[in-house]
């Protein structure tokens, strides 16, 4: 049986798998202190996790200040990366803060990783400059996505609607559809 997929608020039971995903993801992680403070904070942040079934896959925490939201990490569990997972964490962000009058979102990341750039650069982020030795070894480009873009353009809306509700479609069919029907939305827009 394939496994359904369901967003939720991060809680402190589903910290230990959060915990774990982010000790293989970073290279300075956060301790586990760090998530309890930021879930107590839950008038002024955004943390959400993925599940696939029961597991989690992946997670997003962001504080919402205002206008501006920052994204405070972001992460993916190593078998599910690159499937479209961190692209759909966004959008559902994106989903809850704006109705709550945000407009743009900012983010650090390290100059040395490449991916992340460039996934933030494909969502339409941009670098508006440094934060100097924000991380031990390493200085910090600061992002901005000026401008929120509908979250239902990022991920097919059917398919997020589904993914919500949930219970009878997998995760690969969902994630296959989007891509299929993002990669139509791009040829279309590459044919104008």
């Amino acid at each position: 049986m394939e496994q359904a997929i369901s967003i939720e608020l991060m809680s402190e039971q589903n910290l230990p798998e959060v915990y774990k995903i982010e000790q293989k993801s970073f290279k300075h992680p956060w301790c586990y202190q760090s998530f309890l403070a930021e879930l107590e904070l839950s008038h002024m942040s955004c943390y959400l996790v993925i599940r696939l079934g029961k597991e989690v896959a992946g997670y997003i925490g962001a504080w919402i200040m205002s206008e501006e939201v920052h994204i405070t990490t972001l992460a993916v569990d190593e078998p599910y990366r690159r499937n479209g997972i961190a692209k759909y964490l966004v959008a559902e962000l994106i989903k809850r803060v704006k109705p709550l009058g945000a407009s743009y979102i900012t983010l650090e990341v390290r100059p040395s990783n490449q991916a992340a750039r460039r996934f933030y650069e494909s969502l339409g982020f941009k670098i508006m400059g440094r934060r100097r030795y924000y991380y031990p070894d390493e200085d910090a480009l600061i992002m901005i996505l000026g401008k929120l873009p509908d979250p239902e353009k990022l991920v097919d809306p059917q398919l997020v609607e589904r993914a919500k509700q949930n219970r009878e479609h997998s995760f690969k069919e969902i994630m296959n559809r989007a891509m299929r029907e993002s990669t139509k939305n791009e040829d279309k827009m590459n044919d104008s």
